[in-house]
């Protein structure tokens, strides 16, 4: 899993990709945390979330938003991201997906970090290719 920031007018992005969605997830994730902070020191203590949505897309932004809000209340900075999907058929056949997920929190206090205010569903794409999945997502900084 690798991922790519991009400038983006007056916001960033990342253009991530792997070799499954978790991956590619996390691979967002650490993007988000690259688009915050060039350096990132070895300390902090791992932390878990879940979140869960109606589709794909839903579930990466709100992922991404919960690791922002992760970062405003625990005044931390999510890196070194783990994520699990699952989906589940629901009732009346609407489908319900969850992420499982852990960070490490960095301390902010230790980083040198810009704002990244919130994930954008501007622009955001996830698809399925040849070698597994590909994401882009655009952030307001």
């Amino acid at each position: 899993m690798s991922f790519e920031l991009r400038e983006h007018t007056a916001d960033v992005a990342v253009a991530a990709d792997g070799a499954s969605l978790d991956g590619t997830f996390a691979a967002v994730a650490n993007g988000l945390a690259a688009a915050m902070c060039e350096s990132i020191p070895a300390d902090g203590a791992r932390f878990d979330l879940t979140t869960s949505a109606e589709n794909r897309e839903a579930l990466l932004y709100e992922y991404l938003a919960e690791l922002i809000y992760q970062r405003d209340v625990r005044g931390v900075l999510p890196v070194d991201n783990h994520a699990t999907i699952q989906r589940d058929g629901g009732a009346q056949g609407e489908d319900a997906w969850q992420l499982d997920g852990s960070a490490r929190g960095v301390p902010l206090e230790t980083v040198d970090a810009r704002e990244v205010k919130a994930v954008t569903y501007s622009e955001m794409r996830i698809e399925r290719t040849a070698d597994g999945w590909q994401a882009y997502v655009v952030f307001d900084v």
